[in-house]
C-alpha cells in the first residue's frame, strides 16, 4: 500500500473518531453505559473511575486492527486505521483528562478561542448531573457556549447542578457505580 493512502486512512480515521465519540458520548455512555460513565460525572475520589473503562473498551478495535494489518497478513489499510483509533484516544486523553479534568498535574491556562471553547463547552455538559438533559456531547468539536447555554436554559435547566446538590458527592460501592 502506498504511504499517502495510509496517511489519508489515518487523517480520516481521526476525523471520522469524532463522529463516533460523538454518538457513543450520546446514546450509549448517556444511555445504556450510563452505569460505568455516571462516575465521571461525580467527583473523582482516587486516580481512577468506573468511566476509565470505556478506554479500554475503545482501545480493543485499535490494537485488533494494528495486529491484524500488520503482522497478521490483513490489509495493510487496518493496520492505518487502527493507529488512527489510537492517536484519537491519545488526543482525546490529552485534552478531556489531562487539559479539561486536570487528571495529571500542570499550569497551562487555554489561551485560544478553540481551547476556551471546548474548556467551557465540556463545563457546560457537566453542568447537568443526569444523564438526561446534558448537552455538547463532542470532545474535539464544540458548538458556541451561547448556543449550549440557550439550549440549557430552553430545556429549564432540568437536571442542572445546585450548589449542594447530592450528585457532587462521590460515588460509594453502594451508590450504583
Amino acid at each position: 500500500m502506498h504511504w499517502a493512502i495510509g496517511i489519508a486512512l489515518f487523517i480520516g480515521t481521526v476525523a471520522g473518531m469524532e463522529l463516533f465519540a460523538y454518538a457513543a458520548h450520546r446514546w450509549l455512555m448517556h444511555g445504556p453505559g450510563w452505569f460505568l460513565h455516571a462516575s465521571h460525572h461525580r467527583p473523582r475520589t482516587g486516580a481512577f473511575e468506573w468511566n476509565d473503562l470505556y478506554a479500554a473498551i475503545f482501545a480493543v478495535p485499535s490494537f485488533v486492527l494494528i495486529l491484524g494489518g500488520v503482522q497478521l497478513g490483513w490489509w495493510p489499510g487496518w493496520a492505518w486505521i487502527g493507529a488512527g483509533i489510537a492517536a484519537y484516544g491519545a488526543i482525546y486523553f490529552g485534552f478531556h483528562d489531562v487539559i479539561v479534568h486536570k487528571r495529571l498535574p500542570h499550569r497551562y491556562l487555554p489561551r485560544s478561542a478553540y481551547m476556551k471553547r471546548i474548556m467551557q463547552a465540556h463545563r457546560l455538559h457537566h453542568a447537568v448531573g443526569t444523564k438526561d438533559g446534558t448537552v455538547s456531547f463532542g470532545f474535539l468539536w464544540a458548538p458556541r457556549p451561547e448556543v449550549l447555554k440557550a439550549e440549557l436554559r430552553r430545556r429549564g435547566n432540568a437536571g442542572a447542578r445546585q450548589p449542594g446538590d447530592p450528585r457532587d458527592a462521590p460515588l460509594t460501592e453502594d451508590s450504583g457505580a
